[in-house]
């Protein structure tokens, strides 16, 4: 049943944060001045100041591309052009017992709803099914529905209709205590949760003659940030503690946050304990005894 606070008759006129693409339950600019999200220190105010949009207005300027995955059509990302907020993708897992889309974008129109955090309400109103969030993270929900269902534990698995789907909610926690990844069949789908680094989509395997050549050491593939715009680290303990959830789980593959950001091979959870060690030694941990662990 859709409620009046989720119908989209009235919500087109609802205000989103332009910086993060959060939508507020109130139309009234002279009640919303600030966004609590940007306010928090993982986050910011641009340059020009606080502002609101809508999603009336946000239709009328901005659309959704679709790209599936290369090497894998059972993911597609989903992504608002021109860019919208931080510009984060959506990822659509089309598996046989049903469809599971992948973090949340702000823009929901016509044409993606034909086509098959932010306004995940009116995603969840639009296609009938549950949002799963942390339970950690429920101070963060801007809006309330009956939709939405907060997860306890570490893992989750992830059902449509009583069928289960074969993926796998794990909390890692990290840049917020509740940030998850999603797990499905060894492709890990991480968002912010690990922010896969420029030199992690680096082609090593040539030099610039088309020469065999190996991977550098020390360069990263991962990083682990508390803040990722304002560049705040993660802590040791918490690198550590996030290591100590996702070594029990096996994948080849990492999927980031944003379009084109795919790192595969049978050595990519090597490489995630690699980049964490990597950062913890930069940040002036070289004693520490995690330097020295193994899968």
């Amino acid at each position: 049943m859709t409620s009046s606070s989720s119908n989209p008759k009235t919500t087109d006129d609802l205000l989103i944060c332009t910086a993060c693409g959060t939508q507020f339950p109130t139309a009234d600019r002279a009640s919303l001045t600030t966004c609590f999200i940007c306010d928090d220190p993982r986050q910011y105010t641009p340059g020009a100041g606080q502002s609101f949009t809508t999603l009336a207005a946000v239709r009328a300027a901005h659309a959704n591309e679709f790209h599936p995955v290369p090497d894998d059509p059972r993911l597609i990302s989903i992504v608002t052009t021109p860019k919208l907020a931080i510009g984060q993708r959506a990822v659509l897992l089309r598996t046989p017992a049903g469809n599971i889309l992948w973090d949340c974008l702000t823009l929901l129109d016509d044409a993606t709803v034909a086509e098959y955090y932010s306004t995940h309400i009116e995603w969840a109103e639009e296609f009938g099914c549950p949002v799963y969030l942390s339970a950690e993270d429920r101070k963060w929900t801007a809006r309330s529905s009956e939709r939405q269902v907060f997860l306890d534990q570490v893992e989750t698995s992830i059902q449509v209709g009583g069928v289960d789907t074969g993926i796998k909610a794990i909390k890692l926690g990290g840049h917020f205590p509740g940030s998850l990844v999603l797990l499905y069949e060894k492709h890990l789908l991480v968002a912010d949760t690990l922010m896969i680094t420029p030199a992690g989509l680096a082609n090593w395997a040539v030099d610039a003659l088309g020469e065999p050549r190996a991977r550098p050491p020390g360069v990263n593939t991962f990083a682990f940030m508390f803040s990722i715009p304002n560049m705040i680290p993660l802590s040791p303990d918490e690198i550590v503690r996030m290591w100590e959830v996702l070594k029990d789980y096996e994948f080849e593959r990492a999927h980031g946050a944003f379009v084109g950001q795919e790192v595969r091979g049978s050595g990519v959870k090597a490489r995630v304990l690699e980049s964490m060690q990597i950062q913890m030694r930069h940040m002036g941990w070289k004693k520490h005894p995690f330097l020295h662990s193994l899968w």
